[in-house]
């Protein structure tokens, strides 16, 4: 399979796809235990990781902190349509803030935040964070749930499995012969 990374396209094998997927269940998972699922050494695993950081496949290992547990205020986000040649200086100064949690970019000069806090203060939090001349309009919405959950698929996988199995009969079924054939 064929992905984009900073670097350019990036051909994955099976084995990388299999790490990655074991990866994004849980990227704490030992090594040990990814080589023993998918059949290869665990220096095999670490020299993998490391080409697929170097190549930008991977940028980091974090974790998927539910901040309503630790904090106050709610679940927001953010939409602020913005005046054009203006996104990434409003990234810069979103993306820093300790209650921002993503920041996305759209093709129409859209930034979108996903935040938590006081819902009393966050006019103030814009303003004292953006120039609001850069800003045509905003929208924030409440939100009462969020679900994320990364995986690794081929893109032109036949099946659901998200790698290939060579054990695995197709779909249609397989016959074999009295002489294996």
């Amino acid at each position: 399979m064929r992905i984009p990374t900073r670097t350019g396209m990036v051909e994955l094998d099976e084995t990388d796809l299999h790490i990655l997927q074991l990866l994004t269940e849980n990227s704490r998972r030992p090594y040990n235990d990814i080589a023993e699922q998918v059949g290869v050494s665990p220096p095999t695993v670490s020299d993998r990781v490391d080409r697929l950081e170097e190549l930008g496949v991977i940028s980091r290992f974090t974790l998927d902190l539910d901040r309503s547990q630790i904090s106050e205020g709610v679940g927001v986000l953010v939409d602020l349509h913005l005046r054009p040649g203006t996104v990434h200086d409003v990234i810069d100064r979103l993306a820093p803030l300790e209650s921002v949690d993503h920041v996305y970019a759209t093709a129409d000069a859209h930034v979108v935040a996903r935040a938590t806090v006081d819902e009393c203060e966050i006019h103030r939090i814009l303003t004292d964070t953006l120039d609001l001349s850069q800003v045509v309009e905003y929208d924030v919405r409440l939100l009462i749930d969020s679900v994320w959950e990364p995986t690794v698929q081929k893109a032109d996988a036949e099946d659901e499995t998200p790698y290939d199995d060579p054990t695995a009969i197709p779909a249609g079924g397989a016959s074999l012969g009295a002489d294996g054939q």
